[in-house]
């Protein structure tokens, strides 16, 4: 099969109480455009990343809002930072690494939230049963080109609130010389 690749960024995902701290009492987070998974959107909202070592300024915040804070970053991201960020998936952030986040209203020191963004198959339940593969499985995924690649370890995420895409950081599209509307073959 088939299927759309598309470059996760690096960026944030912010819960209420650190909207709040970062952008000011009561802020709203600004709508910028959708993103192609249902539900998800770029907002206008920037913050500064602050590790060890370094900070990476302009960094995107996604919407809606979460139960928990958290920065998505790239191996060279953490490199710069000077942080120990595991890899993993959205959301699992237990004992991962510090980080702080800027905004123009204050700052949050988080003691975990930051994790380098594992690649993984955003997949619907009726693509998920058409390919024989269940939630927390893994795939690969070749494309093609110049520099082709087979991307090992693929995780699988299955919702009805999907749209079936590969996610991969920058770090693994500049690694295959991928940019643009591109696909690979689940293998």
């Amino acid at each position: 099969m088939s299927v759309l690749i598309e470059g996760s960024a690096r960026h944030v995902h912010l819960k209420r109480e650190d909207v709040e701290t970062l952008f000011g009492k009561g802020f709203q987070l600004s709508k910028k455009r959708d993103l192609l998974q249902p539900g998800e959107f770029l907002t206008d909202e920037k913050v500064t990343l602050t590790g060890p070592r370094g900070k990476i300024e302009r960094v995107s915040v996604l919407g809606p809002e979460r139960k928990a804070t958290q920065a998505e970053i790239s191996l060279t991201d953490a490199r710069v930072l000077g942080v120990t960020a595991p890899v993993r998936l959205s959301g699992d952030i237990a004992g991962s690494a510090p980080i702080r986040l800027e905004g123009p209203a204050g700052s949050a020191d988080l003691t975990e939230g930051c994790v380098v963004a594992k690649r993984h198959l955003h997949v619907t339940p009726a693509d998920a049963e058409k390919l024989g593969i269940t939630g927390r499985d893994t795939v690969r995924v070749k494309v093609g080109g110049e520099r082709a690649l087979v991307f090992d370890e693929v995780s699988v995420r299955v919702s009805e609130n999907f749209y079936t895409e590969v996610h991969l950081d920058y770090d693994e599209m500049n690694a295959a010389g991928l940019s643009g509307e591109v696909y690979g073959e689940l293998i």
